[in-house]
């Protein structure tokens, strides 16, 4: 079943014009871009029942509270998705799961659509974030 999963999505984003700039169908991943939306190194997993999308955005200088609950104050206005920061706490990811079962092209669409309006909306404050230092 992964096999249709994985073939489902690539016609997807073929579909969408996005730019497949690797896949392996023997570990279900695909990594792509479309610059026009801001989506660079978009990072989808078909690991069945779901689909786990991530884009890093930024790396951040230090551990900040400020910086953090922003983050997360802007998460209450993302549609599809969320910030969400790796084990280390510096890199700033954008994430979303989906069901594979049931997802079909406009859904995956609205997940694109929302990342580009995120990027779009708050790239002067995710740039700013990216050179604040935290206070010694």
């Amino acid at each position: 079943m992964a096999d249709a999963y994985f073939a489902k999505i690539q016609r997807y984003l073929l579909e969408l014009d996005f730019d497949i700039q690797h896949q392996d169908p023997a570990t279900n991943i695909f990594v792509v871009s479309k610059p026009e939306l801001g989506i660079e190194h978009l990072v989808l997993g078909c690991g069945e029942p779901l689909l786990i999308m991530e884009q890093h955005l930024l790396d951040l200088p230090g551990p900040s509270c400020d910086v953090y609950q922003r983050l997360l104050q802007k998460n209450r206005d993302i549609i599809h998705g969320a910030f969400v920061l790796d084990e280390s706490g510096r890199k700033v990811i954008f994430r979303d799961t989906m069901q594979l079962e049931h997802l079909d092209r406009p859904e995956l669409e609205a997940v694109f659509n929302s990342l580009a309006l995120l990027l779009s909306e708050f790239s002067d404050e995710l740039i700013a974030f990216s050179k604040h230092s935290s206070p010694a």
